[in-house]
């Protein structure tokens, strides 16, 4: 493949993956009136995905620097089916979408970042960071995919034909490692020889930095993708006038969270774009505090017209996923020869680790502070996650000395 069709093939195989991705957070509202599930207990359903992502990704990032990645790829893609096909056959309770949500949450951790990898040992361009950009944002547009076609499926023959169709995209994707052509990993660095020895990366300290922020930024992103659903769905509960849309326009919520996805693929190339020119740490850090700020206004404004409210969650999205894009692309950069694989795993195990916690945070706080009845719960639920986020910009002023954002390390 030419690098072109190298992106082409590995984005869409991506979107495909993640078809199963927020088929949960999708279909929250319903399930927790079918399953009689507490706020608390949806958060553990939501964030168990994401950190079973994290615990799966260390050995399996670990590995792509041992053997080719589209391997492991091709492992991931397959379990993604079968946890899908699992959730549609068998899910009936807490407990049963407790295993198989966290099935799918590892075979996240076998596709994405090691379809990253796929990419970065063949791409031969002059651009590499833009290369991994357009991989890492189509990431937002399996966002779209996934809660478009678990919606509409829902609505036209039940939740489990929907989850049964992310079973059959997750199958299509398995196609497209096998296409790629064979390379051999760069050997480890000399004393790293262990799968799991990550002290190395540890010691990587502008490495490190990027992976603290992207933690930050995954807590606050992945807590707004399982819970932004049912937040609309208490918005258009209050309103006394639902004409300007409503469940069944294109308005309801799970098409806002698909169109969500859209414009913030284009927000997080944008980002990157943004870095490059002007400086990847100090746009970031612009960038978080910004998304921080709007975090603690977001939930408190349910109560206005729904358009208004639809029309400000996709401007938050958009704030989030800025610095999305570029983080990732500082933690590539930033990796020493014969390291990559391992810290793509440190940085994913972060990441996702915050990504599990983030949305079992916001339920318990849903819980407590009304159990997401009341304008001030949901209000607070999205000020919580401004606390987490403007600890990014602190690892990075910490971790980065001035010039060193933007250069490749060699170790």
């Amino acid at each position: 493949m030419n690098d072109r069709l190298l992106i082409f093939a590995l984005c869409t195989a991506e979107v495909l993956t993640m078809a199963g991705v927020f088929a949960f957070p999708a279909l929250l509202p319903s399930f927790i009136v079918e399953w009689g599930l507490s706020k608390t207990e949806a958060g553990w359903i939501a964030g168990l995905y994401f950190a079973a992502y994290a615990i799966t990704a260390p050995p399996v990032l670990a590995l792509t620097d041992r053997v080719d990645a589209r391997y492991v790829y091709l492992g991931g893609a397959l379990l993604a089916a079968a946890a899908s096909s699992g959730f549609a056959l068998f899910a009936d309770g807490f407990w049963s979408a407790l295993l198989f949500r966290g099935l799918a949450g590892a075979s996240l951790a076998a596709t994405y970042m090691p379809g990253l990898r796929v990419l970065m040992d063949r791409y031969q361009g002059p651009q590499p960071s833009r290369a991994l950009s357009l991989y890492t944002s189509s990431f937002s547009l399996g966002t779209a995919l996934s809660f478009l076609l678990v919606g509409e499926m829902a609505a036209a023959a039940g939740w489990r034909a929907a989850f049964a169709a992310t079973a059959a995209a997750a199958l299509l994707a398995a196609a497209v490692p096998l296409l790629v052509t064979r390379v051999t990993p760069e050997p480890p660095l000399a004393g790293s020889r262990r799968l799991l020895d990550f002290r190395p990366v540890l010691a990587n300290r502008p490495a490190l930095a990027y992976v603290l922020g992207y933690g930050a930024h995954c807590w606050e992103l992945f807590t707004l993708r399982s819970w932004m659903v049912a937040f609309l769905v208490f918005s258009l509960s209050l309103q006394t006038d639902t004409t300007s849309g409503g469940e069944s326009g294109w308005l309801s919520p799970t098409v806002v969270a698909s169109l969500s996805g859209l414009v913030t693929m284009a927000a997080s190339i944008a980002g990157n774009e943004l870095c490059v020119r002007y400086g990847r740490r100090r746009m970031i850090t612009i960038m978080m505090l910004v998304s921080a700020a709007a975090a603690v206004v977001i939930g408190f404004t349910a109560p206005l017209a729904y358009a208004f409210v639809v029309t400000l969650i996709l401007v938050y999205s958009c704030l989030v996923h800025l610095d999305s894009a570029s983080l990732t692309a500082g933690t590539v950069e930033a990796a020493a020869v014969g390291q990559r694989g391992a810290t793509l795993a440190v940085h994913s195990f972060v990441g996702f680790a915050c990504a599990g916690l983030g949305p079992l945070v916001f339920g318990v706080v849903l819980d407590v502070a009304g159990s997401g009845t009341t304008t001030v719960s949901w209000g607070l639920g999205f000020a919580s996650l401004a606390t987490v986020g403007v600890l990014g910009p602190l690892a990075l002023r910490i971790g980065l000395r001035p010039g060193e954002d933007v250069r490749t390390h060699a170790g």
